[in-house]
């Protein structure tokens, strides 16, 4: 399996981004997908996640600004980011993998390239 993620670039506050992430391949034990992200210093933290059963999960943070979504015909998750804060600037990466027991409990499977996202006036 290849996860393909762009979207990324500089952005002000309050602006809005989409992030889209590409899979090719399969697995049968995927069945979830859910974006990372990693700002310069810190650790990889989940940000949303979206299960085969369109449940969807998302770090307090984010709530209420950012939205995961898939379409399953065109092999893609997308984040939609909306009031975009300084803050929010990071690496996003995309993720393939399983929850056992519900977002946000997941064994990730595979990576996608990162996409940087800047958000600064």
């Amino acid at each position: 399996v290849q996860l393909q993620a762009f979207g990324g670039g500089l952005v002000q506050p309050g602006g809005s981004l989409r992030l889209s992430c590409v899979t090719s391949g399969s697995n049968s034990n995927i069945n979830a997908m859910t974006w990372y992200r990693q700002a310069p210093g810190k650790e990889r933290e989940l940000v949303a996640g979206i299960t085969a059963g369109d449940s969807t999960y998302y770090e307090d943070s984010v709530k209420g600004r950012f939205f995961i979504s898939r379409d399953s015909a065109k092999n893609t998750v997308y984040l939609q980011m909306n009031s975009l804060k300084p803050e929010d600037t990071a690496v996003y990466y995309c993720s393939a993998g399983r929850t056992f027991y519900g977002l946000p409990q997941y064994d990730n499977y595979y990576w996608g390239q990162g996409t940087l996202v800047t958000v600064s006036s």
